[in-house]
């Protein structure tokens, strides 16, 4: 997550400055062709041109609206953990029917506690694992650009990919073995919730009611995990997408043509003109269009993602705060205007 007020110029170049190179090439190339060689087939009418930018802008706009619903979804969603995480701890610590065992009930709640923190990491890693559509794992330049962005993310925040770590230290031996038994562990976590959950009511130390209020909140964090992989394994539809990219290019493409012939009736001086303006506009576009293709991989391991480290890292001070412990972790501050 971007947390500067602004996206400041070094951002926005890093998005999408590699393409003002190919962009000011073509602009030029057009402007040299038609002012040494007087080429005016090559000239198209700027009025179907600028019917296809106003058409483009509209396209764009309605993709990028799509994306911005993605990313905030995908913030709900977490918001949601948060709430639920507190809301399930709380009534774990405060729920006792003032019977059996408390010592064995202090020890259980404890337990549950830590499994719902290592709950937390396992799911973050499970949604941070890269899909053939998102961008780190494209072929070729723009892959290896993101594989790059990636790895300077990776090293501005230590804990990053500490997962493994976190759930040694929050989860049993016999446990923490089981991760190679089951292809989604998150579920399994969860699913071990419920029955120590059950097994406390089994023996008496919470009531019937009580169980059934903490199997609420367990099935709630059931939903909020099916939820965000609906956003992690559907994209944002290809067909949409794909021509919103293949319209770009084409008016790109189309754009100093109709330029060129406009600012020449300025005189000489203004078919040079043309080319600077050509690259402003063009480049507009391709921003637009890059800020809603990254926009819509909420979960996709780059700075326009959910910071879920943060949060995870927030839930996890707040649930140890309430076992009584003392020795807790630092929050995760953001770094270079990015929070991860």
């Amino acid at each position: 997550m971007i947390t500067t007020k602004y996206f400041n110029y070094k951002q926005i170049f890093n998005l999408a400055g590699v393409h003002l190179i190919w962009l000011t090439a073509w602009c030029s190339l057009v402007t040299l062709v038609y002012y040494f060689f007087q080429w005016e087939w090559m000239i198209i009418p700027w009025v179907p041109l600028a019917l296809i930018g106003t058409a483009e802008a509209f396209y764009v706009g309605f993709k990028n609206n799509q994306a911005y619903d993605r990313l905030w979804e995908a913030r709900k969603i977490w918001g949601g953990i948060v709430n639920s995480s507190r809301s399930f701890v709380s009534m774990l610590y405060a729920f006792n029917t003032g019977q059996g065992d408390q010592q064995y009930l202090e020890e259980v709640r404890k337990k549950l506690t830590y499994r719902h923190i290592a709950w937390l990491y396992q799911f973050r890693e499970q949604l941070l694992v890269p899909t053939e559509w998102e961008h780190i794992s494209l072929k070729r330049h723009i892959g290896a650009l993101n594989v790059k962005r990636h790895r300077l993310i990776k090293a501005g925040f230590p804990d990053y990919s500490r997962t493994p770590i976190f759930l040694n230290k929050y989860l049993s031996r016999e446990e923490y073995a089981l991760q190679s038994v089951y292809k989604n562990f998150a579920t399994y976590l969860n699913s071990q919730q419920a029955k120590d959950v059950n097994d406390l009511k089994n023996d008496g130390l919470i009531s019937d009611f009580n169980q059934m209020q903490l199997q609420t909140c367990l099935n709630q964090f059931y939903d909020f995990q099916g939820q965000a992989e609906r956003i992690k394994k559907f994209p944002s539809p290809r067909q949409f997408a794909s021509t919103a990219f293949v319209f770009n290019v084409i008016l790109i493409m189309l754009l100093p043509l109709g330029l060129v012939n406009e600012f020449a009736k300025l005189g000489h001086w203004g078919i040079w003109t043309s080319i600077p303006f050509c690259v402003v506009i063009g480049w507009i576009y391709i921003v637009m269009e890059l800020v809603g293709d990254y926009t819509e991989n909420p979960f996709g391991g780059l700075m326009f993602d959910i910071p879920m480290l943060s949060i995870c890292r927030t839930i996890e001070i707040d649930l140890l705060q309430m076992t009584g412990e003392e020795n807790l972790p630092d929050p995760i501050a953001s770094k270079n205007g990015v929070l991860v």
